[in-house]
């Protein structure tokens, strides 16, 4: 029998890529992984929010990812380079959360559990959360699906048709901001935007649609969590990162069978 605590490990885990994998999919279309590496580096401020506020961690990590991303949006359009943009908002994001955190008065806090996530330590209640955050964020990309989809191809396609970009860019960045929310429990501040972009990047080479793309990348963050944590319970490792190293051997495959597919 497995132990209890490995049991809701491994449904924490799958929380997670049930919201991130096809979330991962539109942030490689979209080329914005860097903007997901900002959003979960600026999770750590939302840790000094919470413990300075007496708020709970999720909604502490959400209020500041949501500003993040309106932040990212208002600055952007005053014709400010988007990399530039999003390497100080993610290096500034990151330095002041653990600035806040070190400030924060009578709190002794574990940063390695917000930085790398303590999967192991996931109560009922975490449980209850991860997955009640999961399922919004499946619905939401469930019910958008198909305009995200134009608004990712094409912005004055997505118009002519009469859907709106801007929109689509802020549904995206809610479900991001949520996602990044949840899973910091699960694999850390550092960790989460690897969670998002390697199971996408690994299915991509096995996809022709970009619905197989994100069941195939669904099944990659899950052989992912599973492989991650019997290694961590068999080694001795750190969980978190054992989980995005399985991710990343996961992605060497798939870009080694990438030739071969391609030729059949």
């Amino acid at each position: 029998m497995l132990d209890d605590f490995l049991v809701r490990a491994a449904l924490a885990g799958l929380g997670v890529v049930l919201a991130a994998a096809p979330l991962g999919c539109f942030v490689v279309w979209r080329r914005m992984a860097y903007f997901g590496d900002a959003t979960s580096h600026a999770a750590l401020l939302g840790v000094a929010l919470a413990l300075a506020t007496d708020l709970p961690v999720l909604g502490g990590v959400l209020v500041v990812a949501l500003a993040m991303a309106v932040m990212f949006s208002s600055l952007s359009e005053r014709h400010v380079s988007s990399d530039a943009l999003l390497g100080v908002l993610a290096h500034a994001g990151l330095a002041i959360g653990l600035v806040a955190v070190s400030l924060v008065p009578g709190q002794r806090v574990d940063l390695s559990a917000y930085l790398f996530g303590d999967i192991l330590a996931v109560s009922r209640l975490d449980l209850l959360v991860i997955w009640g955050g999961a399922a919004l964020v499946g619905l939401l990309l469930l019910l958008r699906w198909q305009a995200l989809l134009t608004s990712t191809l094409s912005a004055d396609l997505a118009t002519a048709s009469g859907g709106n970009p801007r929109r689509e860019q802020l549904i995206l960045t809610l479900a991001l901001a949520l996602t990044v929310a949840v899973a910091i429990k699960v694999v850390g501040a550092l960790l989460i935007a690897a969670m998002l972009i390697i199971p996408a990047a690994a299915a991509r080479p096995f996809a022709r649609t970009p619905e197989t793309m994100a069941i195939c990348a669904l099944l990659m963050g899950a052989i992912a969590v599973a492989a991650g944590l019997g290694g961590s319970f068999a080694y001795d490792t750190p969980t978190g990162p054992s989980i995005v190293a399985a991710a990343a051997v996961l992605f060497a495959l798939s870009t080694g069978l990438a030739p071969v597919l391609r030729r059949k």
